[in-house]
């Protein structure tokens, strides 16, 4: 029998948490989160929202000026947008560009900071991947995929190989890292990834079931490690074609379980 975490209930001295994304409906921050402050008994609960692009600006501001709400999760397409709505942004977020998370200082401030690439590479390691002395290639350098190249570096990997189709994106991250990390990021004139320890999707193809592969599997080692940030569905399309072709795989939630500890101390749950 499986045994269910405590539940608390909802009531007037409940703080907030929001998730902003859109889409929303394959969050699995609250899923996670919920459990964990029920565990703690906080007196709090993590909901989506769901935040059009056009609209973000309005609803972060809204949020903002509700009393009760502490935090914001940022997730898909608005953790680059969102850092300028922030007030102060920690170093990790003026490297990557882009924040996953902002919280209420006690002045009433808010302060974006980024954990996907810490929980990514603490994913990978707890999984038994150890990224130090590896070459690596990710593809996609929106939100995430910026947080997870930096932190690959900061962990040790050998080269990191980047590829975006926006290249104006692409070659402005790879300024930013190379000065923080001299002459070990290269970027691609396309997603096609040859002699790599490591192949990265953090691109949002994968959600539907008929996207295209981001990268072709066909020329990755024998031996490499094929990883996905999307964790709806958790086997994503290159996923199961890379499992069948006998790669190593790594499903993408265990970047965001890489981050609950992050989120702990960054919102001081106890």
């Amino acid at each position: 029998m499986t045994v269910q975490p405590p539940v608390r209930s909802i009531q007037g001295t409940t703080r907030l948490y929001a998730v902003l994304g859109d889409p929303v409906a394959q969050v699995q921050a609250p899923a996670l989160m919920n459990p964990v402050l029920a565990g703690l008994g906080v007196d709090a609960v993590v909901v989506p929202v769901h935040a059009p692009p056009q609209h973000l600006e309005q609803i972060v501001r809204g949020l903002k000026r509700v009393a009760n709400l502490d935090g914001m999760f940022v997730t898909v397409p608005h953790k680059a947008a969102v850092r300028r709505l922030a007030d102060r942004c920690a170093t990790t977020v003026d490297i990557v560009g882009s924040a996953n998370v902002l919280r209420r200082e006690a002045d009433g401030s808010w302060l974006a900071e980024n954990f996907d690439g810490f929980g990514f590479v603490a994913g990978l390691v707890g999984a038994g991947h150890e990224p130090g002395g590896s070459r690596a290639a990710l593809v996609g350098v929106g939100g995430a995929g910026s947080a997870i190249a930096a932190a690959l570096l900061a962990a040790g990997v050998d080269r990191l190989f980047v590829y975006d189709t926006d290249t104006v994106k692409l070659t402005a991250l790879a300024a930013r890292l190379d000065a923080q990390w001299p002459g070990r990021v290269h970027t691609l004139s396309g997603p096609h990834l040859q002699g790599v320890d490591l192949a990265v999707n953090a691109t949002p193809l994968g959600l539907r079931p008929d996207d295209a592969l981001p990268f072709p599997l066909d020329s990755l080692p024998s031996g490499a490690l094929v990883a996905d940030i999307i964790m709806k569905p958790r086997e994503t399309r290159l996923l199961r074609e890379a499992a069948a072709r006998g790669l190593r795989i790594h499903h993408g939630i265990h970047m965001l379980e890489g981050q609950l500890n992050s989120y702990r101390a960054f919102f001081d749950l106890r």
